[in-house]
């Protein structure tokens, strides 16, 4: 296995990585949005008002009876 950033043979005590230096730079990247996962949430506030709206409702229509 070799490291992602530098490809570098992997040290088993930091794997995936072959240094500090090499988890430190992924971290970063993590931390300056270099690296993101993909997400299906709304993405404007209108957007997410609308999907709250939406599953109040649901939950509305699937209230129990007492």
């Amino acid at each position: 296995m070799s490291c992602p950033i530098c490809g570098k043979p992997v040290v088993q005590s930091l794997r995936p990585f072959c240094s500090k230096r090499c988890a430190d730079l992924d971290l970063a990247r993590w931390f300056n949005g270099s690296y993101a996962v993909a997400s299906e949430d709304p993405d404007s506030i209108d957007e997410l008002q609308e999907a709250l709206d939406e599953a109040a409702q649901s939950e509305d229509k699937l209230e129990r009876p007492h």
